[in-house]
């Protein structure tokens, strides 16, 4: 049974950082597509950053610049380091699992797993 572990989420300051973590069990981490995306309250999920088994990354246009993700296929663990962060970040962030970074990023109502979710929230 796949398990997506988050951790790293809080409360920061408007332009602050905050790292990410989500720990893959149960699957064959290295041959998938892992992501994150976010659902704000009251708001749709949102596709936030994918990267592929070879290290291949695609971010949404309103993360660019800002968040980077990786991975660590030998700790079978993907981090997502968010600099410069805005009030309008705040959301809760979902590690996820799919065979398609496209289907991360595009529809993450639609994935084939995800974990329970941290908390990140911005102030200004």
């Amino acid at each position: 049974q796949v398990q997506l572990v988050e951790s790293g989420g809080g409360s920061v300051q408007a332009g602050g950082s905050l790292r990410l973590s989500c720990a893959a069990s149960g699957y064959s981490y290295s041959s998938n597509c892992m992501g994150w995306f976010r659902q704000a309250r009251g708001k749709e999920r949102e596709g936030v950053a994918a990267i592929d088994s070879a290290g291949g990354t695609v971010y949404a246009d309103s993360v660019k610049g800002r968040f980077t993700i990786s991975r660590d296929n030998a700790k079978n663990t993907m981090y997502l380091q968010m600099n410069s962060l805005k009030t309008e970040d705040t959301a809760s962030y979902y590690c996820a699992a799919d065979r398609l970074c496209w289907q991360i990023l595009n529809r993450p109502d639609a994935l084939q797993a995800w974990g329970q979710g941290t908390l990140v929230t911005v102030s200004s």
